[in-house]
């Protein structure tokens, strides 16, 4: 019997207690303290806590209930999560399945909400802190620099275990020259070095690697892109490490329009001497980079 059938039969062969709820929560990057409001909710009224021990820090179990189920994910497979799905259906349980980081982010959260859907039970998803955005807040820098970088490009190196789509190589996303979070990559640290050149950036271009981020031994490193292999092989980094890389992530100097006293929105306005001043910088830096610029125009 096929998957697909299998899943069919047990929707139409069985109503769904009333309750059975399947929450997707995301655990943030590892400490306890990072993770939201309502997961720790959710967490702590589940009947079943789902945890993958060899990915989410073991502290967030704090805050299930004592007579909560606890089941570690780590060595089962869909089908292994599955039958605690059906099971959930079939007796009207509350889970909590707990992913790291966000689920949105390779959290193979879709194959398991088909998976509900297919047995009739609810669910909600709450998100959670990447471990990008806490890489960045670990060494204190901004990813979206004003004049330097407004867009984050979060990917990872093809050739693993999943299959890339095609397009979406390293060398070309590293064209745009912004900033980059690269998942998943770090046990090929040459090869994502090499593609991240080949793309354009220099090699002094700055990188951050990020080891277990906010955990106990968290590790976090700084280096040059040209240095990037070396820096990783040398401290024996190959799970649980994210890699930063981009020019915002050493660059400053600059201001936002935004806080700008000749900036204007629908709380302030905009100081006239400064206003002048604000749209001079703005023609300058567009002839710069030899953008059109159209008078009238409002920078954002």
């Amino acid at each position: 019997m096929t998957e697909t059938a299998d899943l069919t039969e047990t929707a139409a062969g069985a109503t769904p207690a009333p309750g059975g709820r399947v929450t997707f929560v995301g655990a943030g990057p590892g400490a306890a303290d990072l993770l939201t409001l309502r997961g720790a909710r959710v967490i702590s009224e589940a009947d079943v806590v789902i945890w993958a021990s060899s990915l989410v820090h073991p502290d967030v179990l704090a805050h299930a209930r004592a007579d909560a189920e606890i089941i570690d994910s780590a060595g089962l497979p869909l089908e292994g999560v599955r039958d605690v799905y059906r099971r959930a259906a079939r007796d009207g349980l509350a889970v909590a399945r707990i992913h790291s980081g966000d689920p949105a982010l390779w959290g193979a959260v879709q194959e398991q909400l088909e998976v509900c859907a297919a047995l009739g039970l609810a669910t909600a998803i709450v998100p959670g802190v990447s471990s990008f955005t806490a890489a960045a807040a670990a060494v204190q820098r901004e990813l979206t620099i004003p004049e330097v970088a407004q867009s984050v490009i979060l990917t990872r190196l093809g050739g693993g275990k999943t299959p890339m789509p095609a397009g979406e190589e390293i060398a070309g996303f590293a064209r745009h020259g912004t900033t980059m979070a690269l998942f998943l990559s770090a046990a090929r640290s040459g090869q994502l070095q090499d593609e991240l050149t080949d793309g354009g950036y220099p090699p002094d271009t700055p990188c951050v690697v990020a080891y277990r981020v906010s955990w106990p031994d968290e590790l976090i490193v700084r280096c040059a892109l040209a240095d990037l292999a070396a820096t990783v092989r040398a401290h024996k980094l190959w799970k649980h490490t994210l890699v930063l890389v981009g020019p915002a992530l050493a660059a400053g100097g600059t201001r936002s329009h935004l806080y700008h006293p000749g900036h204007f929105h629908g709380f302030r306005k905009a100081e006239r001497t400064a206003r002048v001043a604000l749209r001079a910088h703005d023609r300058t830096l567009d002839r710069t980079l030899d953008r059109p610029w159209e008078a009238g125009e409002q920078p954002a």
